[in-house]
Parts: C-alpha cells; structure tokens; sequence
C-alpha cells in the first residue's frame, strides 16, 4: 500500500509535503533528489522557488489563511 500523501501549512512558514509526492516543474519533469519531507515557498521572497529557503523569516510574511 503506498504511503498517503500529506501536505501541512507551517504558521507563518510554508507548505510541508510528505508521503512520497511526486513534483513536477513547469514542464512537467519530475523534480529528483528531494528529501522525503519538501518545503514550498507560500511568501514569494525564496531565491529558490518553489522551494523554501527561510527567506519568509526576515521578510515579515505572515499566512493567515485558512480551510474552511
């Protein structure tokens, strides 16, 4: 059985994917070596977009939104 994917909303922080997602880039490829658990930026300050790189910590971003 494969593992569920998951993905959770850091406060203030970014979007935490898990469960063995596969994520492709806006060609379609598959990014490759990625750690199990992938960060993706939610604020727009990372120089590596789409991935997290703590850029939203000095750059006053605060995510206030939430699921219904």
């Amino acid at each position: 059985m494969a593992e569920a994917v998951e993905i959770s909303i850091k406060k203030d922080g970014p979007y935490l994917v898990s469960g063995g997602a596969t994520l492709l880039d806006t060609e379609g490829k598959p990014y490759s070596d990625l750690n199990p658990i992938v960060a993706l930026c939610r604020c727009g300050l990372s120089k590596n977009r789409p991935f997290c790189d703590g850029s939203h910590s000095g750059g006053g971003f605060t995510g206030d939104e939430h699921a219904a």
